[in-house]
């Protein structure tokens, strides 16, 4: 299973191989896989994030609409609450984001949160891997916003925030922790006039209270009317597609990696287990194979840990 191979065989090829990663993140072949995917540098994983009903799937709509006029292929990672019965995705972005079957520049994936604070699971990392180097733009829209979600700009190659018309003054920006997150702001329903205009000038007015300050442009979009949907698609390719793509996104994207593998293990082994194995990723390019035999490795000295404790035990009954 290669990358060149999943690109001949179209959108049933990819969702297969998104399915066996799913399934079996482990297997050797997938474990390849990911490998010459994340040393692909083909595309641009971008989150979208922002509170539950303001807008976000509407706006990925018109977002991938005007990417696929311009020609730009694009993937959409969907990231869905978790139901509580089965663990899988309610599929709640699928009501609202319509894709054409026979469109093989387009390609949709709800994923289930799977009880992650971050928002994200462990296995929706490697699959943003795999479609950033089959498409052009990933778009990876969120749960929702807050302090928790700030490990959505830690697995994507930039973020876009978004916020409504009433939605807070500066103040409550400020509480949300939302000035750490975004390299891009869209306030969305712009359709509503001065109410929009005024959640941008709060907005601009908390972000320039942060470090960045005027650094983080701001457009007004309405999924509804298509009002500033063309230029937040420049702001989109000129400040997180072109600068990904340069020298300097290749440092970001190793790191990124980096810090997807240690929380990995921090999950699985804990603090004891990651500082085990902590100073192996020291220079790493591809984090996924490395991390597949550091997560052996740490198995077998669990095994052998746990057997130890074993035949140190004493029988009750030679106690008594």
């Amino acid at each position: 299973m290669r990358l060149s191979d999943i690109r001949e065989g179209g959108k049933r090829a990819v969702a297969n191989a998104i399915t066996r990663l799913e399934t079996h993140p482990r297997d050797p072949a997938v474990i390849a896989l990911l490998d010459e995917a994340f040393e692909a540098r083909f595309g641009v994983a971008i989150g979208i994030t922002g509170p539950p009903g303001v807008g976000k799937s509407s706006l990925t709509q018109a977002l991938i609409d005007e990417l696929r006029r311009r020609d730009k292929s694009v993937a959409i990672v969907a990231v869905d609450p978790s139901s509580a019965r089965t663990g899988g995705a309610l599929l709640g972005d699928r009501t609202r984001i319509e894709t054409d079957p026979s469109d093989q520049g387009v390609f949709m994936r709800s994923m289930a949160a799977r009880g992650s604070l971050g928002g994200l699971s462990a296995i929706a990392f490697p699959a943003v891997v795999l479609l950033r180097a089959l498409f052009d733009i990933v778009l990876v829209e969120t749960v929702g916003v807050g302090q928790s979600e700030i490990e959505v700009a830690e697995r994507t190659d930039g973020v876009v925030f978004c916020a409504q018309p009433g939605s807070g003054d500066a103040l409550q920006f400020m509480k949300a922790g939302v000035m750490e997150i975004p390299d891009v702001v869209f306030i969305t329903k712009g359709d509503m006039g001065d109410l929009a205009r005024r959640a941008a000038a709060d907005l601009k007015g908390a972000f320039s209270l942060d470090t960045r300050g005027e650094s983080v442009p701001f457009e007004v979009v309405s999924s509804r009317t298509g009002e500033g949907i063309s230029p937040a698609t420049d702001v989109l390719l000129s400040r997180l597609v072109a600068p990904t793509l340069s020298q300097s996104g290749v440092e970001k994207r190793r790191l990124q990696g980096e810090a997807w593998a240690l929380d990995y293990l921090r999950l699985r082994f804990g603090e004891a287990g990651l500082s085990y194995v902590k100073q192996a990723f020291v220079g790493r390019r591809s984090p996924f194979g490395q991390m597949s035999d550091l997560e052996q490795q740490l198995e077998a000295a669990l095994r052998r840990g746990w057997s130890g404790v074993e035949s140190a035990k004493t029988p009750l009954a030679e106690k008594v």
